[in-house]
């Protein structure tokens, strides 16, 4: 069914936002101009009543959905006690038990903060900390944070005209099978990315390499699935230059690809983990995780080293296990392996229906889709044709991020099979259309 979106309730709200919001806003919350009341699972309803299949869980945040029944009565309950402080709450030391029983070997240590980036930066001094080296390795394509000690990694233009940057920051090539940048083959290329980054190390760098971070499948750059041994490739090279491997799961975790963990994909445990959204249900919370012997290096592990005011307070600690507690007794992981197979085979068949579909990959739920004028050049489409593709998904009553030409598709891991696969009729409808007024411009 389509419809005038956004409705006169949402316009207005909107307009009267904006006097007074800074410019930068989400662009799917510009794009859209909606105003939301409320969430019931995997669905939002606006202000004026239009309900929409959420495809985005706000960018993997949401979890567990919306106003999950266990998530609302454990926050309801946690405001009328206690909402601030840093001092041991019984929430917290349940938190960390259970967070610590699903985590990978020997990570079993674990500090919370308020968001990614903080998580990130504070990775970073813990692995000064522990090798007492400064230089730090990312990849193309990564995103880890938008402030200042990460910007410099960044591997797109949110760093464009920001500089300078901190020293002692460099990037290879992520392994994105589909846009090379070797313009090689897997696996005739025998990961050839993985030389290039201890190129990087040997002639960019003073050798002096605190820790490589990666995430296991790349978020922001399109659901980017890099090929099996690439992980285990940069694991052996980090351990080879002394650094430590920092996996940045703050989309990959809890449950997202169909396993615990993103790095649960191949046989390697890395020294430090950052983890988030997910892991609060949509409460503002992250974390770093690692071993004991790493967590104790000074002066990170001095007190107040590596505390945050914000972090692990008495909501951000309930949020945590209230989410996870969903995760794991409603086997939300496994049904995001099962949904998100179903929904890549889906996806397989619309991209043998229409040209423009260069590419779909996909693990649990993060998907991702690339749009392409052309198969052989694989030129993506232009900005104004994918407006145009999400506001037909939006008319429809569909959520996604398919502002751009990497789509990406991260819903909620309760969302059912019938509920996914009508999000996905709704997108083919819009293909269609896209397709029939021409996407060449």
């Amino acid at each position: 069914m389509k419809r005038n979106i956004p409705g006169k309730r949402s316009r207005a709200i909107f307009t009267r936002e904006a006097r007074h919001m800074a410019p930068g806003l989400q662009s799917i919350a510009l794009y859209s101009g909606l105003a939301m009341a409320r969430g019931e699972g995997c669905t939002l309803i606006d202000e004026d009543g239009n309900r929409y299949l959420d495809f985005m869980a706000g960018i993997g945040v949401g979890s567990i959905g919306h106003t999950h029944p266990h998530y609302v009565e454990a926050m309801k309950a946690q405001l009328e006690r206690l909402t601030f402080g840093s001092f041991t709450t019984e929430n917290r030391a349940r938190f960390l038990a259970l967070l610590a029983s699903v985590t990978p070997k020997g990570l079993k240590r674990i500090q919370m903060y308020s968001s990614g980036a903080e998580a990130v930066e504070a990775a970073f001094r813990l692995a000064k900390s522990a090798t007492k080296k400064f230089e730090f390795v990312g990849f193309w394509g990564g995103f880890h944070g938008k402030t200042g000690g990460v910007l410099g990694l960044l591997g797109d233009d949110f760093k464009k005209q920001m500089g300078p940057f901190m020293p002692g920051l460099y990037s290879a090539p992520y392994a994105n099978c589909y846009r090379c940048p070797l313009k090689l083959r897997y696996p005739d290329c025998g990961i050839a990315c993985a030389d290039v980054l201890r190129q990087v190390i040997q002639y960019q760098t003073q050798g002096e390499i605190a820790a490589i971070i990666v995430e296991p499948i790349q978020g922001t750059a399109g659901n980017v699935i890099p090929p099996p041994g690439f992980l285990s490739a940069v694991q052996a090279i980090a351990k080879e230059c002394g650094a430590l491997l920092i996996a940045d799961e703050m989309l990959t975790g809890f449950g997202r690809t169909g396993s615990m963990w993103g790095c649960d994909h191949e046989p390697i445990v890395p020294d430090v983990m950052t983890v988030g959204k997910g892991m609060g249900g949509g409460f503002p919370v992250s974390g770093v995780i690692s071993t004991q012997e790493l967590m104790a290096s000074k002066p990170f592990g001095n007190p107040s080293g590596s505390s945050s005011s914000y972090g692990g307070n008495p909501l951000a600690a309930t949020a945590g296990v209230a989410t996870l507690e969903v995760i794991v007794k409603d086997r939300l992981v496994a049904n995001a392996k099962h949904v998100g197979a179903v929904m890549l085979k889906r996806l397989e068949v619309m991209k043998e229906k229409y040209p423009f579909v260069g590419d779909v990959r996909g693990r649990g739920l993060l998907l991702g889709v690339e749009l392409v004028k052309d198969r052989q050049t694989k030129e993506p489409l232009s900005k104004p044709i994918t407006q145009r593709l999400f506001q037909a998904c939006l008319r429809r009553g569909l959520l996604a991020m398919c502002y751009s030409y990497n789509i990406r598709i991260n819903p909620p891991l309760p969302i059912a099979e019938a509920q996914a696969l009508e999000g996905l009729a709704i997108l083919d409808e819009a293909f269609a259309e896209l397709e029939k007024k021409g996407y060449r411009e």
